[in-house]
């Protein structure tokens, strides 16, 4: 596989990873929280749907990954809903978000034989770097340490959905068709997931909150969809590492609506994040 990211995928994920920090956005400021996730379900599993009907089916060969694709998304659904609850925006979304492009890219080079040039390594490397300083440039105490454990955990799901769903698109034969079964499939059971903790108490928060999840779940549909179809362009470290530049979106984003501390070492780190994307895109 050529290895070069072409300009066009690459500013697509960019633009995916703005779109991915709106709806984590979403789902961290919503009144209540588990309903808000049941309403991205809601909305997932709706367009997921459309695009079944629409764009057809993926070959015989993607299902398993689809399969392994569901599960992961509604473990990391639950890992990011606790991660919610424990911390900040700021701290946890950088933090769950960096460390999934580390993991993508050792195990794509060692298993996956995708050799990235030494400029690309070090972008990845930057990009990561850049984003764990925004997580822990506050400090961390030990009220903090639940979230950061949490936010860990949640970037090796991370990891795993994207190595999952990076393998399983290329066996698909369309892009479109393997996202919209991933959605179809995933949005009901992370419904199931948020009924089985919350009871049937959990339908007056979707009744209340509908006019803020629905778009956030449909957001997310359209930010991951892009993502998907980038990996059949190119290699699935500068995918996964390019994505996670919406953090420098959730940081204004912290910082306006949740207003929480963006001082000058958050801004130096942002920096370090732009210098890493474009250390990805040396050919």
């Amino acid at each position: 596989m050529n290895h070069a990211f072409p300009l066009i995928p690459a500013l697509a994920v960019i633009f995916a990873g703005v779109l991915h920090a709106i709806w984590n956005a979403v789902a961290k400021g919503a009144p209540d929280r588990y309903a808000g996730f049941a309403l991205i379900g809601i909305a997932q599993g709706a367009a997921g749907l459309v695009m079944v009907c629409v764009c057809g089916h993926p070959a015989r060969a993607a299902w398993p990954w689809i399969a392994a694709s569901v599960v992961v998304h509604v473990v990391y659904t639950a890992l990011l809903a606790r991660s919610y609850e424990l911390g900040d925006f700021n701290q946890v979304y950088p933090l769950a978000r960096g460390t999934g492009p580390l993991i993508v890219a050792f195990v794509a080079a060692t298993t996956l034989g995708e050799h990235l040039t030494l400029p690309q390594l070090a972008g990845v490397a930057a990009v990561c770097g850049g984003l764990g300083a925004l997580a822990f440039s506050g400090g961390v105490s030990r009220r903090q340490a639940g979230a950061i454990g949490a936010a860990l955990f949640t970037g090796v799901s991370i990891a795993g959905y994207t190595l999952i769903d990076g393998v399983g698109v290329r066996h698909a034969g369309t892009a479109a068709g393997y996202s919209g079964w991933l959605f179809f499939c995933m949005g009901p059971l992370v419904v199931l997931w948020v009924y089985l903790v919350r009871g049937a108490g959990l339908w007056r928060g979707v009744a209340a909150q509908w006019r803020l999840g629905l778009p956030g779940g449909l957001i997310s549909v359209l930010g991951y969809g892009i993502v998907v179809w980038a990996q059949t362009r190119g290699a699935l470290a500068p995918v996964a590492a390019l994505r996670e530049t919406g953090v420098i979106t959730g940081a204004i984003i912290g910082a306006v609506f949740f207003r929480e501390r963006m001082g000058l070492p958050r801004f130096a780190a942002a920096g370090v994040v732009v210098i890493g994307v474009a250390l990805i895109n040396v050919h």
